[in-house]
């Protein structure tokens, strides 16, 4: 057999998609993937677990590891949500840091960059996303890292791109797979993600609720799924809203359930799609006091332990 011939050799490889709250991470991962596996919205801390997007290439497969992003933490679901995406950054094969290049670098992008410096991973790109927007500061952003990578050794690659147009993704995908090494896909190629159900359905109800209440309780809502009746190709799917406050679950409802009613129309034929199946909603909002510092609850969420 001629080595023109011999079957390519497959790569796999991790990579940690990481850098500050609202830096179009999640936008990023569902535009590599191909499909929307993980949620956007304006609003600070929309994601808020870590979601795995996989690409299935002919060169191999990536696992792209979307994380919350790093923000001024405010109360224990803030400080949790951090210790998330520092600790998801660990274990990845390739470290993916992605920066607002719109806006001047902040103290949380110039945090990543030390983190880069201080502990040197053999395989790192800086992508500057949102470059189709103006200004772009991507000197400001050069500037940074030369005063934080000091004798780390450490040369990521640089990529202007734009999530949302898809401009300079190619070259960007094509160095991911130049770092990953030769070995076997972690998940089947027909799957784009690894994502439980129902944190996805929680996550899809959250997203629209965002849309929504973007000026008034974002950061107070927590969505958890209570239960999923599967029939066949039906499921009838019972959500849990909560907030801290009485006042808040008004504001949820909105007037005459306008919010409720505009959540459920949008997320039901998004997760119909997602699933394969028809999905009903039932929506209920209930005020628990502290729920961010309830264990039992931010582990139904997904955000500590395992989901129950």
């Amino acid at each position: 057999m001629s080595k023109n011939s011999e079957t390519p050799v497959k790569k796999a490889a991790i990579v940690g998609i990481v850098g500050r709250t609202n830096a179009g991470k999640s936008t990023l991962v569902n535009a590599l993937v191909g499909e929307k596996v993980s949620i956007v919205s304006p609003v600070e801390q929309t994601t808020r677990n870590s979601v795995r997007g996989i690409v299935a290439d002919p060169r191999g497969q990536l696992v792209l590891v979307d994380t919350p992003g790093l923000h001024k933490a405010v109360g224990p679901l803030g400080r949790l949500l951090n210790g998330m995406a520092r600790a998801s950054s660990a274990g990845t094969d390739i470290l993916c840091v992605v920066f607002d290049a719109s806006h001047a670098p902040q103290m949380e992008d110039e945090g990543w960059m030390a983190r880069v410096a201080r502990e040197r991973p053999e395989r790192c790109v800086f992508v500057l996303n949102q470059c189709d927007r103006k200004p772009v500061f991507e000197t400001m952003y050069r500037d940074s890292w030369a005063a934080a990578m000091r004798d780390s050794g450490v040369t990521p690659d640089w990529f202007r791109i734009s999530a949302l147009t898809g401009d300079g993704l190619p070259a960007l995908l094509d160095r991911l797979f130049d770092l990953a090494e030769p070995g076997p896909a972690l998940f089947d190629d027909d799957i784009v993600t690894d994502y439980p159900r129902k944190l996805a359905i929680a996550d899809v109800v959250r997203e629209k609720l965002l849309a929504r209440l973007f000026q008034e309780v974002p950061h107070e809502i927590g969505v958890a799924v209570k239960d999923i009746a599967e029939r066949k190709g039906e499921w009838d799917v019972a959500v849990t809203v909560y907030v801290n406050k009485p006042s808040q679950k008004g504001m949820v409802i909105g007037a005459g359930g306008r919010n409720l009613k505009y959540a459920r129309k949008a997320a039901e034929p998004e997760l119909s799609e997602m699933f394969g199946v028809k999905v009903r909603l039932e929506l209920w909002v209930k005020v628990e006091q502290n729920w961010m510092k309830n264990d039992r609850l931010l582990t139904e969420m997904g955000y500590k332990g395992a989901l129950v």
